[in-house]
Order: structure tokens, then C-alpha cells, then sequence
């Protein structure tokens, strides 16, 4: 079967040319100076399949690349009910505004690929605020549409064999820190109301505020990431589930200056109207650095609820807190069944921390009387080294954080730690087998137990994945 690559081609490239080969061969363009086998693990593998050049692209890192980008991914589009499509981004650092995927689609970067998200503001179309959200998190008006973006899609998948997006953040850091911005700086990869996605095997670098966002979506696949920022750049969240369900995030590595993960449901007012809850997420083997912010955070925009979390062996080195519980008056919506086993956390400030006055609104039309319920909180089998304080739990007055169990806990203290260790205030719960000693709100039953963790598996771990696999070509014209 001929390759649906060779169209669309540059009448003024000369020299060497690549090509992608599947399922068979492609019509004769001299001879093949260099053969390379493209392998990756999917939910699904495409029939159809194009590189990038073939649409003009241009891997110098200078010349813009988002129309070859979009049309690319436009004519692509066409091969959906048909086995659908690969876009091969080759060897090179490719420049590029913001472009929009589309359904049964992959986007695959090789080993030697760079994006690199442009400066040119006019490369990044705005869209309208989050539904959930009411504004911006920045500024009140609009945001700016992420680099790599989608809506209404099924069957996605961002991966490649360690391929690099690089977000060039620094010049959306300076216009943050300089309150120059009148709209919210864009993500890497946002992806809304949308099914099936998988986003693996990449290294994303310098995001101009959160990397991954996965909103008002489901079974979503996130594996595999290596994600760096500079741990004094602001807003830049690891991966923020929002407002989605059946999502697994696994063995990934994170460095950042704002949470490494970030639950989230909506913001006051907004996520209580909108009413779409993050639920049914698994994190596991997540190795976070993030001296100012926690390795989880469930929350602070958590009003359309949060349930059924479970987080299991995971990893946190020079980090504020390990899970940490973020809410507000005002937020109303709940942070319910939560499940932790298996953390090994090294120089901590907080190894247990839980805020119930984490206090910023979109506006003054919040609700004071909505209050966030907060209950059914299990953590256990926790190693921690060098801490400062073991925890501290501020529930609401008159709003307690109730059914907290914590049980085989180990902390070891720094040399000079807090003398007051377990800090906590309006919560209820239990305790089994820890060090140092709770605080007398969450006493140590008489015998020993383990917190519950569940035994059933999500949905989302069912999902196999398939090998797929294609040949890039580059010919000798």
C-alpha cells in the first residue's frame, strides 16, 4: 500500500527527503540513503501516515511551523473512519503557535525531535474562560489556546520515543512576573471534552504555565513523561486531571515549580453550576521534585467534588508536602475518598498537610455558605526522611475534615525541627503505628490496622495497549 504522505510535497525541496512506510512501500524517489523502524506502544496504530516536511515543515528552529501543522493535521483529518492517521514529527527542532489535533490521530515525535512553542503572540489564538473556572487564572478575560490542543475528540494519542515539546517559557514568566498580561498564558497540552487519550514518552520542557490538562474528559492514559521546569517558574502544575474520569497517571518524573499533580474540578460559583467531578484516578510511581508545592494536591478548585483517588509508590525528594488537601470557604463541592499507600518522600517540609482556608476566588459572587465536605482521607505505608514538620491539618470551623486514617507511618526528623510536629485543628480520625506521635484529634486505637486501600481495579487499567510500528525513509533525490 502506497504511503498517504506523498502528497502536499514542496516543489522546491531538493537533496534528502523523509518518508514514512506502512504496511507496505512507496512509489520510487531514488535511492533510500537511511532506514529507521518507528516503534511505540497505543491504543490504537493508524493505517494512514505523514511527516511533517511533507507539508512544508521546515526543522530549522526558526521558521514557524504552525501552518505546516495545521494543514497537515487538517488533511489527516480525512482518514478518521478510515483506520485513522499518524503525523511523524522527524529530526530537528520545529517552531511552532498553537494547533489543534484531531479524532484518531497521532501525533509522534522522534528521539531527535524538538517543538518549540513560539513567542510570537499571534501564533496563540484566544478562547473563551473554562466554563468551570468563571475567568482566567491569570486575568479575568479569555486565555490563550495551549500549544498543543484539543476538543471533542476521540482517540488521541500524543507519544513519541522520547521526542522533546519545549514550551519557551521564560518569556510568558516575565510577562506574569511584570503583570503585563491581560489574558492567561496558554498550556503545553490541553485536551477537552474529549475520550480516549493517551499522552506518553515525552520529555516536556519549560511549559508557559501547566503542562498536561486533561479537562472535562475521560479515559485518559498518561505515561511515561519526563517534565522540567525551573522550581522558581510560577504556575507550572506537572498534570492537573480536571474535572475528568478513568484517568491513569503513571511512572512519570516531574521537576516544577508548582504542584508535580494537581486535581481539580472547577472554582467556586463556576464548578458548583458546572457540577463535573474529577473521579476514578490512579497515580502511581510518580517521582517529583517541587520544593514549594506538594507532589499531589487535591485541589484548591475542587468545586464540582473529587472522588475515588488512589495513589499508590510514589516518590517525592526536596518537596513541600507529600498529598496535600487544598480548600476554602466558598468552594463548596468534596474531597472524598482518597486513598495513598506507598509513599517515600526525602527532605519534606509537611509530610501530611491539609488546608482549609486556601482562600482565592474568581470574584466576590462566591457563596460563603458553601463549605467543602472533606472525609474519607487514608494514608499508609509512608517512609519519610528529613522532615520539618510531620503535619499540619487545618480543617473549617464549624466544617471539620472528618474520617482521616493514617496508619505505618515512619518520619524522621531534620536536625532542627518544628517543636510542635502534629499542628491540627477542626478534623477528626484515627491513627495505627506512627512516628512521631499524632495529635490527640486523630488518636492511635488500641489495635493495630491498616487503612483501607481498594482491591478493585479501574477501568482505565484494563485498557491494552498495541505495538505499533512504521519505517521512516529518507531518500536521496
Amino acid at each position: 500500500m502506497k504511503s498517504q504522505s506523498l502528497q502536499f510535497r514542496n516543489s522546491y525541496i531538493i537533496g534528502i527527503i523523509s518518508v514514512v512506510v506502512i504496511l507496505g512501500s512507496v512509489e520510487s524517489r531514488g535511492s533510500v540513503r537511511r532506514s529507521e523502524k518507528l516503534e511505540y506502544s497505543a491504543i490504537n496504530c493508524r493505517k494512514h501516515s505523514a511527516v511533517l516536511t511533507d507539508f512544508g515543515g521546515v526543522g530549522d528552529g526558526k521558521t514557524s511551523n504552525t501552518k505546516a501543522f495545521q494543514t497537515a493535521i487538517s488533511h489527516l483529518s480525512q482518514y478518521a473512519s478510515d483506520g485513522g492517521a499518524q503525523l511523524i514529527v522527524p529530526a530537528g527542532k520545529w517552531l511552532t503557535g498553537s494547533f489543534n489535533l484531531t479524532s484518531h490521530f497521532t501525533l509522534f515525535l522522534h528521539k531527535d525531535a524538538v517543538i518549540l512553542g513560539s513567542q510570537d503572540e499571534s501564533e496563540w489564538p484566544e478562547l473563551p474562560v473554562l466554563p468551570s473556572y468563571g475567568r482566567g487564572r491569570d486575568a479575568p478575560n479569555g486565555r490563550l489556546s495551549s500549544l498543543i490542543f484539543g476538543t471533542n475528540l476521540t482517540d488521541v494519542v500524543i507519544t513519541g520515543n522520547n521526542g522533546t515539546i519545549d514550551g519557551q517559557g521564560s518569556y510568558w514568566w516575565d510577562k506574569f512576573h511584570q503583570g503585563k498580561l491581560k489574558v492567561t498564558r496558554p498550556y503545553l497540552i490541553e485536551i477537552m471534552y474529549s475520550d480516549q487519550i493517551q499522552i506518553s514518552d515525552l520529555t516536556l520542557l519549560n511549559s508557559p504555565s501547566w503542562f498536561v490538562h486533561p479537562i472535562y474528559s475521560s479515559n485518559v492514559i498518561i505515561q511515561r513523561l519526563t517534565i522540567i521546569a525551573p522550581i522558581d517558574s510560577p504556575n507550572t502544575d506537572g498534570i492537573d486531571p480536571d474535572s475528568s474520569t478513568n484517568v491513569k497517571i503513571e511512572d512519570c518524573y516531574i521537576v516544577s515549580g508548582d504542584d508535580c499533580v494537581a486535581v481539580k474540578s472547577g472554582w467556586d460559583q463556576y464548578g458548583i453550576r458546572f457540577g463535573m467531578p474529577t473521579q476514578h484516578l490512579i497515580v502511581r510511581r510518580l517521582t517529583c521534585i517541587s520544593p514549594d508545592s506538594a507532589m499531589i494536591a487535591l485541589g484548591s478548585e475542587m468545586s464540582g467534588g473529587i472522588q475515588d483517588v488512589r495513589a499508590e509508590n510514589n516518590n517525592a525528594i526536596n518537596t513541600q508536602s507529600a498529598v496535600r488537601i487544598k480548600t476554602a470557604v466558598g468552594r463548596g463541592g468534596y474531597v472524598k475518598d482518597i486513598f495513598v499507600k506507598g509513599m517515600n518522600l526525602s527532605t519534606m517540609k509537611y509530610v501530611f498537610w491539609m488546608t482549609g482556608s486556601y482562600g482565592s476566588h474568581p470574584d466576590p459572587g462566591f457563596d460563603p455558605k458553601a463549605l467543602p465536605k472533606i472525609s474519607g482521607i487514608n494514608y499508609r505505608d509512608v517512609i519519610a526522611d528529613n522532615v520539618t514538620y510531620s503535619a499540619r491539618l487545618d480543617g473549617i470551623s464549624g466544617d471539620p475534615f472528618t474520617g482521616i486514617c493514617i496508619s505505618d507511618v515512619n518520619i524522621k526528623l531534620t536536625k532542627k525541627p518544628k517543636e510542635l510536629q502534629w499542628n491540627c485543628t477542626d478534623v477528626e480520625g484515627f491513627t495505627s503505628n506512627v512516628t512521631p506521635k499524632p495529635c490527640d484529634l486523630l488518636p492511635e486505637k488500641e489495635q493495630k490496622f491498616d487503612c483501607p486501600y481498594p482491591k478493585d481495579s479501574l477501568p482505565v487499567d484494563s485498557v491494552q495497549l498495541k505495538t505499533c510500528s512504521s519505517t521512516l525513509k529518507e531518500y536521496l533525490l
